[in-house]
């Protein structure tokens, strides 16, 4: 998949200046909505590496397969409680836009992040399918 000139996270940044320095493992997300701006991103550029990576060992999954028919549309995050600079944990509500083959849909989701040894990693996230 081609680098994207704007960076899918909207942060209205260049990808080379916002989330890109985190999928190429030159620097770590100061705050939980970072990681979870760049695991969004993640996804709509197909960085299944940098998923596994930032994903806690306690829950994560021995492989991330990524549909490449998914298009990672929009990302709009809700809300969040702590996960900042000097936070151990937090979560981040966020609503993700996405087309498919069957046509357009969201993913509504709170997500749990714990920081330790200085870095963010996602534990879960609790899904609402409406």
């Amino acid at each position: 998949m081609p680098t994207p000139t704007r960076c899918p996270c909207l942060s209205g940044l260049p990808y080379d200046e916002c989330c890109g320095p985190l999928h190429r493992g030159e620097r770590t997300a100061a705050t939980a909505e970072a990681l979870m701006r760049s695991r969004y991103s993640a996804f709509a550029v197909g960085d299944a590496a940098y998923l596994l990576r930032t994903w806690h060992p306690s829950t994560r999954p021995r492989t991330v397969d990524l549909d490449d028919a998914v298009v990672w549309r929009r990302l709009d995050v809700l809300g969040t409680d702590r996960g900042g600079p000097f936070d151990s944990a937090g979560t981040v509500e966020f609503r993700a836009s996405y087309s498919d083959p069957q046509g357009r849909g969201s993913l509504h989701e709170v997500s749990r992040f714990v920081r330790e040894d200085g870095a963010w990693t996602y534990v879960d996230g609790s899904v609402d399918p409406g």
